[in-house]
C-alpha cells in the first residue's frame, strides 16, 4: 500500500497504464482521462503486484461530503481497476477489501461513484437513494445525472445516515463525483 506522497518502488506509472487500459475496455465507465487520474492522487493507493507488475488497484482520497447539511470526512474511492484478462479472479475484491479497511480506519464515511453495484454491495457498500449536489462556492448545484451512481459505506459516525437525504461534494476538475 502506498500512502500520500509515497512511491517507494516507482510503481505508480505502471499502475496508471494498467488503469487506463482497464477502463478503455470497460463498457460501463469508458475512457479514463487525466482528471480521473488526478482524482485518485494524494491519498492511499492499494496495489496488488504479481511478478513485478500491478494487476489490480484502488485509491482512497480524502473528501468532505455533506449529508443533509452535516459534514463527513469521507474516504472517497477512485480508480478501481484490474488488468485486462485478469478480471473475475477476485483481485479487485482483494484490493477493495483493503481500500474499505482504509476508509474504516481513517474516515467517518466512505463514498464512490460506480455502475457496478453488486461488486461493492458484497463489501458492505450501499446505493445512495437521495439527490446529489455539488458545492460551487456558496452555491449548491443539483447533479441529477449522478444520483444513480453513488454508493456509500456507513459506519461509526455515519452509521445512521439517511440514504435518501441530499448529499453534496465539493467541485473539482472533470467529474465532480
Amino acid at each position: 500500500m502506498l500512502g500520500p506522497g509515497d512511491d517507494e518502488s516507482g510503481v505508480v506509472p505502471s499502475v496508471r497504464s494498467m488503469v487506463v487500459e482497464a477502463f478503455a475496455a470497460d463498457k460501463v465507465h469508458g475512457a479514463f482521462d487525466d482528471d480521473d487520474w488526478e482524482h485518485g492522487m494524494g491519498g492511499w493507493r492499494v496495489v496488488l503486484v504479481e511478478d513485478g507488475a500491478p494487476v489490480s488497484t484502488a485509491a482512497v482520497v480524502r473528501r468532505l461530503l455533506q449529508v443533509g447539511g452535516r459534514p463527513f470526512q469521507t474516504g472517497y474511492v477512485e480508480a478501481v481497476a484490474t488488468r485486462r484478462g485478469r478480471q473475475g479472479e477476485g483481485l479487485g475484491s482483494r484490493v477493495m477489501e483493503r481500500a474499505t479497511g482504509i476508509v474504516r480506519e481513517r474516515f467517518e464515511m466512505g463514498a464512490l461513484g460506480t455502475g457496478r453495484y453488486r461488486f461493492y454491495e458484497r463489501l458492505g457498500w450501499e446505493r445512495w437513494r437521495g439527490p446529489s449536489f455539488v458545492r460551487r462556492g456558496d452555491e449548491l448545484v443539483r447533479t441529477p445525472e449522478d444520483d444513480d451512481g453513488l454508493m456509500v459505506l456507513r459506519f461509526g459516525a455515519s452509521a445512521d445516515v439517511d440514504l435518501t437525504a441530499p448529499i453534496a461534494c465539493e467541485e473539482r476538475p472533470g467529474d465532480d463525483w
